[in-house]
């Protein structure tokens, strides 16, 4: 998922100062004097395998004698896969869209003293006491609510108007009598993602330390704005405004549905501008916002775009760091990244849809952007059991019921 996805990065095309880390470790080419670089990367409708292959071929060209070799996730996650590699003593090289933690840092290489890292986005949100083990090309902003113009103008819903939930809840009532379903979801991760793309912009512009408090126990979800977010999603299901059956689409079923016409409202980050643009419907479609109980416009739910670590067991780590370096800082390979999944990153300017320029004035006007990482990131495995409990309110949990899990849960792993 990207899971996302925060401006006001430099963009440095730096040289390489290879550090101990890399330089000192083991790793040469093969006997042919050519190097293989295995790498995990997400395969997702905007970055497909095909987009990979291009990508690399560019540095394949650049480098003779260094090959890449695509290690494909299929359907699971890039985080599953390493840990299957390693698991099977065959490393990868590199990793694409996995976010250390800090139980599971000592996987991947400390990248602290290449001078390069740290003016790339969000790096010094993502260090782990003190360290730099992830760089990434850019930035996302996910609490977006993407909007179909036409069902908006027929239900007579003004966007510019919804900036609290009763709104957007009003809103939703006016489209389902226009004839609209009015706000699509998916299975697979989907609604775990969107309820967070809702609530923490809400909770978190409150107070942006939620988490740590949390992790500290100094907080529980069933005793905080949470359970009002999920008040409101299990309204939404038991008004018919989010459809139970559309837990059986995939992720992409449901983003295809959206610009089909199908439905009105696409709660998702600034990675579906891609999507929207392919399909030719950007100049069909808003964006606004994420409305809140709180403050409007709130700080916007973000994260890394496109991150990349070294793994520590990687046979060629000097190769490897070369490689990533030249990911998150050749001007051309960021550019391209950037627009390949929407998204941002200050410095780097490529041409945009209307719908994109839409979102990066959304980003503008944004008070904060709100990443989940760092002293902030959530306990290993959060995202997946917040999705779980998201789901079971389409089978009656209640939002109490969820909320005490979600804190009977976070409690069993501290």
């Amino acid at each position: 998922m990207r899971k996302h996805w925060r401006r006001g990065t430099a963009a440095v095309a730096a040289t390489i100062v290879l550090g101990s880390s890399a330089a000192c470790a083991g790793g040469s080419p093969d006997a042919s004097g050519e190097t293989t670089l295995r790498v995990i990367v997400n395969i997702t409708p905007n970055l497909t395998q095909e987009y990979w292959k291009g990508l690399f071929a560019q540095y394949e060209q650049k480098h003779p004698g260094v090959h890449v070799k695509l290690e494909l996730t299929g359907t699971i996650s890039a985080g599953a896969k390493l840990n299957q590699d390693l698991a099977a003593g065959d490393p990868p090289d590199i990793a694409q869209q996995i976010v250390p933690t800090k139980e599971n840092a000592q996987l991947f290489t400390d990248l602290s003293d290449q001078e390069w890292t740290k003016d790339t986005p969000l790096a010094q949100q993502h260090e782990i006491e003190g360290k730099r083990y992830l760089v990434g090309v850019g930035e996302q902003i996910q609490s977006l609510v993407f909007y179909n113009k036409a069902a908006f103008a027929k239900a007579g819903v003004d966007a510019a108007a919804i900036k609290t939930l009763d709104q957007f809840t009003e809103a939703m009532g006016k489209l389902k009598a226009a004839g609209y379903q009015p706000l699509q979801t998916a299975g697979q991760w989907v609604p775990g993602s969107q309820f967070s793309m809702m609530a923490d912009a809400g909770v978190l512009t409150a107070d942006p330390e939620w988490t740590v408090k949390r992790t500290d126990k100094k907080v529980s979800f069933a005793g905080s704005g949470y359970v009002n977010y999920l008040q409101r999603y299990q309204s939404w299901i038991q008004q018919g405004y989010l459809q139970k059956s559309a837990l059986g689409l995939t992720y992409t079923d449901g983003q295809a549905a959206f610009l089909a016409g199908k439905s009105a409202m696409y709660v998702m980050g600034s990675y579906f501008v891609p999507a929207a643009d392919k399909a030719k419907k950007s100049d069909e479609i808003g964006v606004f916002s994420m409305p809140t109980d709180g403050a409007y416009p709130s700080g916007q739910f973000g994260n890394v775009a496109d991150p990349y670590v070294v793994a520590a067991a990687s046979p060629h780590p000097q190769e490897a760091t070369e490689l990533v370096r030249w990911l998150v800082t050749d001007k051309e390979a960021v550019r391209s990244q950037l627009a390949a999944d929407g998204n941002l990153r200050k410095g780097f300017a490529y041409e945009m849809s209307s719908l994109g320029k839409q979102v990066q004035q959304i980003l503008e006007a944004a008070p904060s952007v709100l990443v989940k990482a760092g002293e902030r990131q959530p306990i290993d495995g959060y995202t997946t059991e917040l999705n779980t409990q998201v789901q079971s309110l389409y089978t009656g949990s209640s939002a109490q019921q969820v909320a005490e899990g979600l804190d009977k849960w976070w409690n069993s792993q501290s």
